[in-house]
């Protein structure tokens, strides 16, 4: 695996990581700002788990991607050697296997220990971290022992500096490449003033970059003021969350830009990169703050879409040629991908069907009438390879009988239409009834309700035997690393 230079934690300016705000528009936009480290949001490890990475052809980005085709994580090459990615854990072999998940896309790994939120302590993670010592040193030296990437935490203060210290200098032994302190203990909210003399004692008690975070509401008003709240805490870098989501140009040494200007930069990153208008909308309502209820403001609350925010900002014509960029360039990979799908396995029988339900008696499908003519035959049972187109998220499959193989050439939106289309194919090349409706009697439907009627006597209530429990054991999906999200 190849190594980049690794980061470095001294005297660095760093945008913290924030649920529903640290998404990657804000983290490019910080960046573009003077940012020299971006964390993204929180992300639970076993949400991550559930992901697949995908290769976004369309915005040039890497996408972890749920079951329910959500994009959990997205990222970037501009970003790459810049962005921690801060998970939510309190399971050290979960961890791990979600930082080697996205080991090779981001330049760090941070384990959150310092969330006081309800949703997080209650699942053993963030500040319910700091009172389990044992579990905190499992899970960061499981990590830095694991990945090449260097490793951090973000924590909150003790009740005590001594506690607070003791516990510092005990994550320090497990090799971690530096330390983000919050200056609050966790029953503490961000009107309450930050301890900047336990940071202190920290930053003097360790060797290892201690990164001062809290400052926003008491310190950092201005760019000047982020070196003023480094000094009070002796920290090596400062990382700011609330200053830089009301105006992520706190990081410009020349000093604010207009916030109109800000907000149009970061739309464009929005448009750019397919950000959730939920999410986009909401970060926009951070930086209008008190402008809220302005005429803007309220436009901004009502709008339910991207284009309808962006015409809330007078950019409406560069939604419009920003969408028709990204629609002409999906368009041209879908014909290459056309292309080269006419061009593959000469060997396998094709044929333009869809399985349409309504013309087959209910519980009755063309897979089983395949398995069922199989098993007539002693052929092996068909076993189905599916895979998904990467532009539309379309499906095909192809199934093996007597080691010849079938599909249609007609994509379909879900496996199952998939593979009962590439039964159908088989079944009609091979001239076998496919169970339709206008083929007249059905002897599955007697044998079905033979067996309802066996199953019924005997107390049995199993599977149906025309549809083998096994049957998921002889399903191969062949998912593709080019998946793109429907813009």
């Amino acid at each position: 695996m190849t190594v980049n230079t690794p980061l470095c934690f001294r005297g660095k300016k760093i945008l913290a990581p924030m649920v529903r705000v640290g998404t990657l528009p804000m983290r490019l936009l910080a960046l573009d700002y003077g940012a020299d480290i971006v964390y993204c949001e929180e992300l639970i490890d076993i949400k991550m788990l559930q992901c697949k990475r995908v290769i976004n052809e369309v915005l040039e980005t890497v996408d972890f991607v749920a079951p329910n085709e959500r994009v959990v994580f997205r990222t970037c090459e501009r970003e790459r050697e810049r962005v921690v990615f801060q998970m939510g854990s309190a399971d050290a072999e979960r961890a791990l296997a979600v930082a080697k998940l996205v080991e090779s896309d981001v330049a760090g790994i941070d384990i959150n220990m310092g969330c006081p939120k309800e949703y997080s302590t209650k699942a053993s993670m963030g500040a319910a971290l700091l009172s389990d010592p044992d579990k905190i040193e499992s899970i960061l030296t499981t990590l830095v022992k694991g990945i090449c990437k260097p490793v951090t935490c973000k924590i909150r203060i003790l009740p005590s500096v001594e506690d607070t210290v003791n516990l510092v200098k005990r994550i320090e032994k497990t090799g971690i490449a530096a330390i983000a302190v919050h200056g609050r203990k966790k029953e503490e909210r961000p009107q309450h003033p930050v301890h900047c003399d336990v940071i202190k004692a920290i930053s003097e008690a360790v060797s290892i970059p201690v990164i001062a975070n809290g400052g926003s509401h008491d310190f950092i008003k201005e760019y000047a003021d982020i070196e003023t709240f480094e000094k009070a805490t002796a920290a090596s870098s400062v990382m700011i969350a609330r200053a830089a989501m009301w105006n992520p140009s706190i990081f410009r040494k020349d000093g604010f830009c207009l916030l109109k200007d800000v907000m149009q930069d970061y739309i464009k990153y929005v448009l750019r990169y397919d950000n959730h208008y939920t999410n986009t909308k909401y970060c926009l309502c951070q930086m209008l703050r008190e402008q809220l209820e302005t005429t803007q403001g309220k436009k901004l609350h009502a709008a339910q879409s991207t284009q309808e925010i962006c015409e809330v900002f007078e950019m409406g014509d560069f939604y419009e040629e920003i969408t028709a960029i990204f629609e002409a360039k999906k368009t041209s990979l879908e014909t290459k991908m056309q292309d080269d799908d006419q061009m593959e396995d000469p060997d396998v029988i094709k044929m333009a069907v869809r399985f349409d339900k309504r013309e087959y008696p209910p519980q009755i499908t063309p897979k089983m009438y395949l398995l069922e003519w199989c098993r007539k035959e002693k052929h092996p049972q068909p076993v189905y390879e599916t895979v998904q187109r990467p532009l539309d998220r379309l499906f095909c499959s192809v199934v093996t009988v007597a080691e010849q193989k079938y599909r249609s050439t007609l994509w379909d939106k879900s496996k199952k239409l998939a593979e009962q289309a590439a039964a159908i194919v088989c079944l009609r090349t091979l001239g076998v009834p496919e169970g339709k409706l206008c083929e007249g009697e059905n002897h599955l439907i007697n044998k079905r309700k033979r067996g309802d009627q066996e199953r019924l006597i005997s107390g049995d209530h199993g599977e149906d035997p025309a549809e083998p429990s096994q049957k998921k054991a002889n399903f191969i999906e062949e998912t593709s690393d080019m998946t793109v999200p429907k813009m």
